[in-house]
């Protein structure tokens, strides 16, 4: 089990989580966070500091958020195991699932 990082962190990335996260396994892409499910050792640090409570515990996922674990199993099934987000800097495109979403108007 992992936590996963829904909808409503695309276009916000507050980043508050990176500062909880003992493991640095939250990932930035261009529009959203990702959790390196196989880095993340479930402490769920990360969950109380997001400010749109974007972060679910995989059981927990609203089932309209639910593509967003798939999204985060690909991203790390792409590019494997990095051992840490700040050695390995930013992710060069998101997931297709983040891609679709609407861009904000304004």
């Amino acid at each position: 089990m992992t936590y996963v990082i829904a909808q409503p962190c695309v276009d916000v990335k507050d980043k508050a989580c990176l500062d909880e996260c003992p493991v640095d396994c939250i990932y930035e892409g261009p529009r959203k966070l990702y959790i390196n499910p196989d880095e993340c050792v479930d402490c769920g640090a990360c969950e109380p500091v997001c400010p749109v409570e974007a972060i679910f515990y995989e059981d927990s996922l609203p089932d309209e958020w639910a593509g967003y674990l798939t999204a985060e199993r690909d991203v790390f099934a792409v590019i494997g195991t990095p051992g840490g987000a700040s050695a390995a800097g930013p992710l060069a495109e998101d997931h297709p699932i983040v891609g679709g979403e609407p861009v904000p108007v304004g």
